[in-house]
């Protein structure tokens, strides 16, 4: 394709509501345009690298024997009140009524309406198994848009479900659109970790990330430096943090209330007493489900993981209450609040547990408690994993290894879904026996346009992208200096029709601009190969071959050229 006759609108300064350098590079590059928060256009640029992620995942997932259907973005409200998310889902889940005011949705995601189609369309053990994927444009009212297409409200997404007779098989399929999502994201060329996740809104009991590794991610996960163990933050074991053994034959101090004027926070009080934050039991009001209040505890070093406090209580959601309804209920405000003598629901991680020498809040203005002994002074209602996994935690999984932190993008997501859709639908079968059963499924995501995002925040320097060969929108970027020139003309023209003949992509800049402008539009748009045809080179017949990535460069001989480009690529 030809530079001039192609819509690439770059631009020389960042946009000034970019805030994330995939956000900066896209719109710089002339990839991508907002035209609303939170919704893009796609160039011609932008559109050729999200084909190429969607031609790796057909093929993938078709080898991996799942079948490609199209399935419609809006969705009548029956089938989410049907399924219970019509209410739960929250304000993300963009509603309205059609012209006969029947309520409708637009798809986030699509269980509801493909266990409906298969309800509608299955009878017998006979039919199943079966994987049902897409690529569909969801939207999803996010009330913070933010970071380009990292998170948008309107997006690309390949989503598939997958229906069984019973667990086992279903987790057979499970394991093999794992594997199949570590073929695809290799070949994209990424760098990227499988990690254990928490299920949230789409349900179900497993559930697999894929994070690509950059330091932007808005995702915390961590990895054991010995084995494979890799989890979101939000689901990551938390081992190591139990007190010693006690010693039964000794006992514990006095009670002691001492004054911290003004002193609140663990930080504060830690260096008013001269005492480390790990001596300290932090006490945190939560408002659940139906109003209620729960407090929950972790060690002062430590901070709460809400997404196990929430799986810990078994509610919907929890929510950090406010200093005004916290002095409600205890008559004193957050910072002084403690355990004892609380007359509040209270649950604790087991960092808690059988703690000796603590400092808590006395639940009286100004100060704390010292010499706390849990065992003595206060009893929880139940001690639970509550708190944040963290770098140097012991490995739960090995048991030798260490946690190492990292920072990722959340680019795809398995989930095992048991029977929650189907029971909830009536997607029922005929076993052998002529028993109606319940199917049981499997979701299996990848985030398309997210996926050009990642790639960008993974992949670039200070002069712009560089893409990995396998999605970049072109292979080869063809820039001729002064394509006025008849001798460079005639060989650009010349090698553009040779390597087009031999099935290489090429971008061929043949715009009547200066060699300055034209290198730094190419480094900025990142065309994995830059072949630079230039008097000086043809004088000696040779042409000039620069990897974008690294920026070595050599000079290849014209004669064979395209032959000599062909073979590049194919090695790289």
């Amino acid at each position: 394709m030809r530079w001039s006759k192609t819509l690439i609108p770059t631009l020389k300064e960042d946009p000034a509501d970019a805030e994330v350098v995939s956000h900066k590079l896209l719109v710089r590059a002339g990839f991508i345009r907002q035209i609303s928060r939170g919704i893009y256009d796609y160039f011609p640029l932008a559109l050729k690298v999200i084909r190429k992620i969607e031609s790796i995942v057909r093929e993938e997932m078709d080898r991996a024997g799942a079948q490609e259907l199209l399935l419609p973005i809006a969705s009548p409200a029956e089938l989410w009140q049907e399924s219970g998310r019509w209410e739960v889902y929250g304000k993300e889940l963009v509603r309205f009524k059609d012209r006969h005011a029947r309520d409708f949705c637009l798809g986030p995601t699509h269980e509801e309406i493909v266990t409906d189609l298969v309800r509608s369309a299955v009878r017998s053990y006979r039919e199943l198994p079966f994987n049902l994927y897409q690529i569909q444009t969801k939207f999803r009212d996010e009330v913070r848009p933010r970071f380009g297409l990292m998170r948008g409200r309107e997006f690309i997404m390949k989503d598939a479900y997958s229906f069984h007779t019973d667990m086992q098989d279903c987790r057979r399929e499970y394991d093999n659109m794992f594997e199949t999502y570590k073929r695809i994201f290799t070949r994209y060329g990424l760098q990227y970790r499988p990690v254990e996740a928490d299920t949230g809104a789409i349900g179900g009991s497993l559930s697999h990330e894929f994070q690509v590794l950059a330091e932007s991610g808005e995702d915390a996960i961590v990895s054991c430096n010995l084995c494979d163990y890799a989890a979101n933050v939000e689901k990551a074991e938390a081992k190591g943090s139990r007190p010693a053994a006690r010693d039964l034959t000794e006992e514990s101090p006095q009670l002691v209330k001492v004054s911290t004027p003004g002193k609140r926070s663990v930080a504060e009080v830690a260096e008013y007493l001269k005492l480390p934050p790990e001596k300290f039991v932090k006490t945190l009001v939560y408002r659940i489900d139906n109003n209620d209040f729960v407090a929950a505890l972790v060690r002062g070093d430590h901070e709460i993981n809400e997404v196990k406090l929430q799986t810990a209580l078994g509610c919907r959601e929890v929510a950090l209450a406010d200093e005004a309804a916290v002095a409600a209920m205890a008559g004193v405000t957050p910072g002084y609040l403690g355990p004892i003598g609380l007359s509040l629901r209270t649950i604790a991680d087991f960092s808690v547990q059988s703690m000796r020498g603590a400092v808590t809040g006395a639940n009286e203005a100004n100060a704390h408690y010292t010499e706390v002994d849990q065992e003595r002074d206060f009893t929880p209602s139940a001690f639970a994993d509550l708190r944040m996994a963290a770098a140097g935690d012991h490995c739960p999984r090995c048991d030798h290894g260490l946690l190492e932190a990292h920072r990722g993008i959340e680019v795809g997501q398995v989930f095992y879904l048991g029977k929650k859709y189907s029971e909830a639908l009536g997607a029922t079968y005929l076993d052998a026996e002529g028993r109606e059963r319940p199917m049981e499924m499997g979701c299996y995501g990848i985030g398309i346009s997210r996926l050009v995002a990642a790639a960008v925040e993974q992949n670039h320097d200070a002069n712009g992208i560089i893409w990995p060969l396998s999605i970049a929108p072109f292979q080869v970027l063809l820039l001729p200096i002064n394509y006025n020139d008849k001798a460079t003309r005639e060989a650009a023209d010349r090698l553009y029709d040779e390597l087009r003949r031999r099935g290489v992509e090429v971008l061929f800049d043949d715009r009547d601009e200066r060699p300055g402008v034209k290198f730094k539009d190419g480094d900025l748009i990142g065309i994995p190969l830059r072949i630079t045809v230039g008097a000086k080179g043809l004088a000696k017949g040779c042409l000039e071959l620069r990897w974008r990535r690294d920026g070595k460069t050599v000079e290849i001989a014209l004669a064979g050229a395209a032959q000599t480009i062909h073979g590049h690529l194919a090695q790289a």
